[in-house]
């Protein structure tokens, strides 16, 4: 290469734009080589509380430790994207960062491998007591006889959620020559057959499993999902695992059962109050547990740090970002336009996951008026996203949920049509499961806000916020009068009310909007009146 050649090269080089990226809590060298060997990048390692000129830098990555808040982002102008190196995002305000075109990615795949390997070590650990003999010996004994195990062949495992982890634990149990029994409102026939597992009902996995797994995420339908009654369903001497969320497991049902001695052993790596401070639970022997460190080895930590430099390089290099948590980079006044339907999408979504509970196949989303002059795949990625989070074990977002919906096997596209049913703009969305479908419209008025404006078929007008209740019932004289009696029985007050039907004397509907969450026993006294055909809880 010539003099001249090598002059114009470094001479480019200089004039290239550098980007300045700034690693505020600790991470190692490895897993930050994406970015160290670029000669496009200025990589600072200081925490942002020490850093005295926040102006200049592209891109902020973090762990849990910095906290990433509407104050912080006022000091960073120039920032274009917040980092998280692992999962969860809890200290990262992404409604401040959306607000100003920030883009907040996490790693969410880094830490799977590590979470499904240490739940199959706690099995292992729980079946052949080999905390309790490792804790003997080094007390100086020597005994054999306390410490008889049970072997995993043979032994039906129950995994309640089959997400990435769940899918990583059955290929480990099949290893072991253990059936498995799989339970996710998600999991299709065809999925199942496909991965070797037997899909199941949570009663019939109740009922059956000799060690039950959880690796669900912790929402309001999850939380205490084992608790006093669905334990009571389980065999006597089964096994409970819980390496996901503190809270899935109900943790005073677990102490009643390992008193009375119907659950031979139960494994926790996490709990409902961390640092967990319960010595009753923790105290009893045939109980084993770890400091939340499911996700903790170097194989993770170099994983999920990896990740998020390379994708924080690509997406500075004009690439799309992988793994987005919130809406993807638009300009301030395309956000402004699309963001009341990203919100009523995202509303939507959770509504029909709630009432969905089947195995899902195709998800059609459908727009016409105003909404078609927008970009609606944004909307429609808002749509899925919101209906996959309440029900899979990892951070879904606008930009992953396409790939989660495949890996469980649902399709779904979005088509732009010429009937509104007189509204100015309307989302219509149809849910076809393995039985049934479900569809339901909305429309965004600038004066009310979203509205739900269909529910299969019946015409209602109703706010997608709060406390739902969705009851289907017989149009016969009496049945809102002795509904509105049982919520009073349940101290229950109604804020909102509408009805809907088709035809006089047929199916009618209420959605009620109610002040406070409502219980499962509630639930149950509605579907004992002989006119109401079934009553779903929804949390908007």
């Amino acid at each position: 290469m010539s003099d001249q050649a090598v002059a114009e090269k470094v001479k480019k080089v200089e004039t290239q734009t550098k980007y300045h990226i700034l690693v505020s809590d600790s991470m190692s060298e490895e897993g930050l080589l994406p970015l160290l060997k670029s000669d496009r990048v200025e990589c600072v390692q200081q925490n942002v509380d020490h850093v005295l000129d926040l102006t200049p830098f592209d891109a902020l990555l973090v762990r849990s430790a910095t906290k990433v808040t509407g104050e912080l982002l006022d000091q960073m102008p120039n920032l274009k994207i917040v980092a998280r190196a692992g999962v969860g995002v809890d200290n990262i305000d992404l409604d401040a960062a959306t607000k100003r075109g920030v883009v907040v990615v996490n790693a969410p795949d880094g830490n799977t491998i590590s979470t499904a390997e240490h739940t199959f070590a706690m099995i292992c650990s729980l079946l052949r007591k080999i905390p309790q003999a490792n804790a003997s010996i080094k007390s100086g004994n020597w005994d054999r006889k306390s410490f008889q195990g049970s072997e995993l062949r043979g032994k039906t495992l129950g995994i309640v959620g089959f997400g990435r982890i769940g899918t990583q634990i059955a290929q480990r149990a099949k290893a072991f020559e253990m059936p498995l029994l799989v339970f996710d409102p998600f999991l299709t026939k065809e999925r199942a057959e496909k991965i070797g597992v037997t899909k199941a009902s949570l009663d019939e996995l109740l009922e059956k499993a000799d060690i039950i797994t959880v690796h669900t995420p912790l929402t309001k339908e999850t939380k205490g999902l084992l608790g006093m009654k669905n334990i009571g369903k389980t065999k006597q001497g089964v096994f409970l695992i819980n390496c996901a969320r503190g809270g899935i497991i109900d943790e005073q049902a677990l102490k009643h059962y390992l008193a009375n001695g119907h659950i031979a052993g139960a494994a926790l790596d996490v709990f409902e109050e961390e640092p967990a401070t319960d010595r009753e639970l923790i105290d009893f022997e045939n109980v084993i547990t770890t400091p939340h460190i499911a996700a903790s080895t170097v194989e993770a930590q170099l994983n999920v740090a990896s990740q998020v430099s390379e994708e924080v390089l690509n997406f500075l290099e004009g690439e799309p970002a992988k793994n987005s948590i919130n809406l993807p980079a638009l300009s301030k006044e395309i956000y402004i336009k699309v963001k009341p339907f990203y919100d009523l999408s995202k509303k939507m979504g959770t509504f029909l996951s709630q009432v969905m509970k089947t195995p899902v196949k195709e998800i059609e989303v459908f727009y016409s008026g105003t909404v078609t002059n927008l970009e609606t795949t944004v909307t429609t990625r808002s749509l899925i996203a919101g209906f996959l989070q309440p029900r899979v074990d990892a951070a879904v977002n606008d930009v992953n949920a396409s790939l989660i919906a495949k890996e469980r096997g649902i399709s779904f596209g979005e088509k732009h049509v010429t009937k509104s049913y007189g509204y100015s703009n309307l989302i219509h969305a149809i849910v076809h499961g393995e039985d049934r479908r479900f569809e339901i419209q909305g429309t965004y008025i600038k004066e009310y806000g979203a509205r739900i404006v269909n529910v299969n078929g019946f015409n209602v007008d109703f706010v997608p916020n709060g406390h739902i209740l969705y009851i289907q019932h017989n149009d016969r004289p009496g049945v809102i009068g002795r509904m509105g009696q049982l919520l009073a029985e349940h101290n229950v007050n109604i804020a909102t009310m509408q009805v809907g039907r088709k035809e006089e004397g047929g199916e009618a509907i209420m959605m009620l909007t109610v002040d406070k969450p409502v219980t499962d026993s509630l639930i149950e006294a509605l579907a004992n009146i002989d006119e109401i055909i079934f009553a779903n809880k929804i949390e908007a």
